[in-house]
């Protein structure tokens, strides 16, 4: 089935949104995008993309555009908060025959993006306010007092969705236990290395994402934005954390902080109303898969609406071809955050011994296409 004459609205213009928004122009939707955002920013940290979201790059003809942007990483780099090295990974060989796993600023990703859906409609700084239901249509009442009907309306507005909120009885995300600080700092190592230091129950990360730049993760506990934080780096971990830091001194614009969270439903679909992305399945970032289950999700919905002239037996088959794949990816998340959560000398101990082991078999069902 062609999607000619489908009106799909879409809430949500990052990347879930937009890779959604190449995916069903291709199927032949007409495809209205609304964007609570006033409009793009060029504010944000960085982004690592694994082999499995470069590969649905491909498939939706943005990796090019992408790939101008961003830094191939060969190497992950596993170490104690000391700088021992536990294991390291060869991404490159890890992911051949699926795609490259590449960083890049969130900005630059989503400037791409944009320019790859061309003159798709955005409304920027604007959201719905209520769903209706009316028949097969979905009725959208906007903040502008506005209203515009659907064949299909997709959430793809992230862990904090609107749309879940409307439609899935305000199913609210969950904590995790984990505060993230997330900044960016200029670059000290020439390697192109995800690199990650392991302290009890804390990781600090770092990733080449310029020639000039590299993101910085720093996962706490669960207590809020504690004055001293920066100080327990420092003292915790060993370089380049506290180099690291030095640019917050200068500079505290690319700060970002919050809790991480995860998003679990027995449902993705109310009717004709579908969540994608974070919005409906988010994780902890341990595996970086955030956007490449939003970009699998983008190009398998556009796959199973054009399998069938019924948009309801659509959605069916979608959540039905995603849910497994999902379903690992947070079970592993669960797995690796146990594990880091070892006492240290345990965990440095497993994984010396077993931690290639552990990170391949992490990965093994995402080899295969979605």
């Amino acid at each position: 089935m062609r999607g000619d004459g489908v009106r799909v609205l879409i809430v949500g213009g990052g990347v879930a949104g937009l890779a959604t928004v190449a995916a069903l122009q291709r199927w032949g939707a007409t495809v209205d995008v609304v964007e609570r955002a006033p409009g793009p920013t060029d504010s944000g940290t960085g982004i690592y993309l694994t082999g499995n979201a470069t590969r649905m790059l491909d498939v939706l003809g943005l990796r090019e555009p992408v790939a101008d942007v961003a830094v191939e990483i060969t190497r992950q780099r596993s170490a104690s908060q000391r700088g021992r090295r536990l294991f390291d990974i060869d991404v490159s060989a890890l992911w051949q025959g699926v795609g490259p796993c590449v960083s890049l600023p969130r900005a630059r990703l989503h400037r791409a993006l944009l320019a790859g859906v061309g003159d798709a409609p955005i409304r920027w700084g604007r959201q719905p306010v209520a769903l209706v239901k009316e028949g097969n249509l979905v009725a959208v009442e906007f903040d502008d007092d506005s209203t515009n009907r659907y064949d299909l309306v997709i959430g793809a507005d992230g862990v904090n969705s609107t749309v879940r909120r409307l439609a899935f009885d305000g199913q609210a995300a969950r904590d995790l236990g984990q505060y993230a600080y997330r900044w960016v700092a200029p670059r000290v190592d020439a390697e192109p290395v995800w690199s990650v230091q392991l302290g009890r129950g804390r990781q600090f990360l770092t990733i080449p994402i310029g020639a000039e730049q590299t993101y910085c993760y720093y996962n706490d506990g669960p207590v809020a934005d504690r004055p001293g934080w920066r100080d327990e780096v420092g003292a915790t971990f060993t370089e380049p954390a506290a180099t690291m830091l030095k640019a917050l001194d200068h500079d505290e614009s690319t700060l970002h902080s919050g809790p991480n969270q995860e998003v679990v439903l027995d449902s993705w679909s109310r009717g004709r109303v579908l969540l994608i992305g974070d919005a409906a399945h988010a994780t902890s970032p341990n595996m970086a898969q955030g956007a490449a289950m939003a970009l699998e999700d983008a190009v398998v919905l556009a796959s199973s609406q054009a399998t069938t002239d019924a948009v309801a037996e659509a959605v069916r088959g979608y959540e039905a071809r995603r849910r497994p794949r999902t379903d690992w990816v947070l079970s592993q998340t669960h797995r690796r955050d146990k594990a880091t959560g070892l006492p240290p000398v345990l965990r440095d101990l497993v994984m010396r011994r077993l931690g290639e082991q552990m990170f391949r078999s992490n990965y093994g069902p995402l080899f295969a296409q979605p």
